[in-house]
């Protein structure tokens, strides 16, 4: 979704209020910063006007003292203004991370599954970074340029109206038309570049989990000419960028340029008719062509904000993305028991995946889901885990709809085993612990259930020892057992597990499926395999052919 600058900035320092009397400090020192700076070249053209014998009430001494006062509180001022600004932007920086790692928890994992990761990544890390030049740079200049043009209007217009009609159209042509007229230009290349910068990224991250495949099929030539060739249409987009922001500064300081000629032949007119002295013509046209600062900054602002509102806008659409399935909350604690399937039917967007299925899975047995690929099992788990809501029928568990009990609770109730089991980049131990506070002991147990404890014992670090990432130094019979072993810890009422023995060998599959045995007793086993051997410990299974179950 494409927003207007205007919308986007709004969005965006709607985020400020925590820190609004901080941010109100940093414009009271930032207007007072460009005063001193302004009234130094000011106060030196009194002295001018004097020197050339003209009565002016203070004193060179005092002039030159002023001078120097002005020189180092703007050096103060300008601190006090930028550290104040910084403050707010990386407050505000975490806050927009701490709130987009809330939505990414809150859309997964059926939102996430259609998104790029890459491009993920890119949002947030280079794209909330990208957001610092607002926050320290764009907001307080805004205002302080407002604040500093009416204080320059009103000390011009001392000496005449019309010299005060002139800076006032001088600022607002510089401060307002000018950004205004080069974001509409340029704000489209922004927003293709920082969409083909996030596009790139996963682009790279997909060749790299890849780079096996690549090279055993001899496509990395191929994939290395792709990557260059995106990387010079980048390339290329930054130049477009930059040759722009060279262009919107030429044609910025030749306003500059030209509205200072226009006060000075003003001043220049009206002195001659009598209406204005010498000392108003010199104080004026140097007081204008001091104070364009501020206005200048807000337009070479819109050349640096063309990455930044495209970066803005894609964290505003990842912020404002509706959820598919939303947490349950706030109702009475679940009891597990039977889970009863009652005519659902399920498709992702237009592909219907299950129709008008019912099963019962009774409590503490050992349930069997046989079908070919595509047939919908590991979607069935999905629904169970409530990853995904039903389109129509329900899903019970002790006769409690899950549409009513807490996600939090569900989660408790149920352990789920994908087929491709993500392993962080961390000790074993802690891999199969996943953030439970559990003692070696406990996890080692586990281990022993699903027979990767003889194996994590031979290695040189034992428990400690580091996956790689993505458990790249792990096999695929290895990670799986793994993840079974977390199953285990979790000591979940049900356990859900898609295809648990399909890259192990027999005696390790004997293991596993006599554990699962065992836990029966206690849990109720959902097992979705191909395997005949698996298929061996069920109580029931049911056949899951298209859109049906048998």
């Amino acid at each position: 979704m494409v927003r207007k600058t205007s919308r986007v900035m709004l969005k965006l320092i709607g985020l400020i209020k925590p820190l609004l009397l901080i941010m109100l400090f940093a414009i009271l020192l930032g207007v007072l910063g460009y005063l001193c700076a302004m009234f130094i070249t000011i106060v030196g053209a009194i002295a001018i006007v004097k020197l050339l014998g003209y009565n002016v009430s203070l004193s060179l001494n005092v002039m030159l003292l002023l001078m120097v006062l002005f020189g180092a509180l703007r050096g103060f001022l300008r601190y006090g203004e930028q550290a104040s600004n910084h403050y707010i932007a990386f407050k505000i920086l975490a806050l927009i991370r701490s709130k987009v790692f809330a939505k990414l928890r809150e859309l997964s994992p059926a939102k996430l599954d259609e998104k790029d990761k890459g491009n993920l990544i890119s949002i947030i890390t280079s794209d909330i970074e990208l957001l610092e030049v607002f926050y320290a740079h764009t907001i307080s200049p805004i205002a302080i340029a407002i604040i500093v043009s009416i204080i320059m209007i009103i000390f011009i217009g001392q000496y005449h109206i019309i010299l005060a009609v002139i800076a006032g159209s001088a600022y607002f042509f510089i401060g307002c038309i000018l950004p205004v007229y080069f974001n509409k230009k340029g704000g489209s290349i922004g927003q293709t570049f920082r969409d083909d910068f996030g596009n790139m990224n996963s682009f790279i991250l997909d060749s790299l989990r890849g780079i096996n495949e690549s090279i055993q099929f001899k496509h990395g030539k191929k994939r290395l000419n792709q990557i260059n060739q995106r990387s010079d249409a980048l390339e290329e987009q930054q130049f477009r960028l930059k040759k722009f922001e060279a262009q919107n500064k030429a044609i910025n300081d030749a306003f500059v340029l030209s509205f200072s000629l226009m006060m000075l032949v003003a001043a220049i007119l009206l002195f001659k008719e009598g209406w204005m002295t010498i000392e108003g013509v010199i104080i004026s046209s140097v007081a204008i062509l001091s104070s364009f600062g501020p206005v200048v900054a807000l337009s070479a602002l819109s050349n640096n904000l063309y990455h930044t509102i495209a970066s803005g806008n894609r964290v505003l659409d990842l912020l404002e993305e509706k959820p598919i399935v939303y947490d349950i909350e706030n109702q009475e604690k679940g009891i597990f028991g039977d889970i009863h399937v009652e005519n659902i039917s399920f498709g992702y967007e237009q592909e219907e995946i299950i129709s008008n299925m019912s099963l019962s899975i009774p409590k503490h047995k050992i349930i069997g889901i046989h079908g070919k690929s595509g047939s919908g099992k590991s979607t069935l788990l999905k629904l169970l885990m409530r990853f995904w809501k039903v389109d129509q029928g329900t899903i019970s568990i002790n006769s409690r709809d899950i549409e009513s009990i807490n996600t939090s609770d569900l989660r408790i109730m149920e352990a789920y085993v994908t087929q491709d089991t993500y392993l962080f980049h961390d000790s074993i131990a802690n891999n199969i612990a996943l953030g439970k506070d559990v003692s070696i002991e406990e996890i080692q147990e586990a281990a022993k259930k699903a027979s990767i404890h003889s194996f994590i014992m031979e290695l040189p670090n034992g428990y400690d020892t580091k996956v790689g990432e993505l458990g790249s130094t792990l096999s695929g019979g290895e990670k799986q057992r793994i993840g079974v072993a977390r199953a285990f810890l979790h000591n979940a009422n049900v356990i859900l597990l898609d295809e648990p023995t399909s890259n192990l060998d027999s005696l390790n599959e004997a293991i596993i499926l006599e554990s699962l045995k065992n836990e029966s007793e206690q849990k109720t086993i959902i097992l979705v395999t191909h395997r005949k051997s698996t298929i061996s410990i069920v109580d029931t299974i049911y056949q899951m052919d298209e859109f049906r179950v048998s």
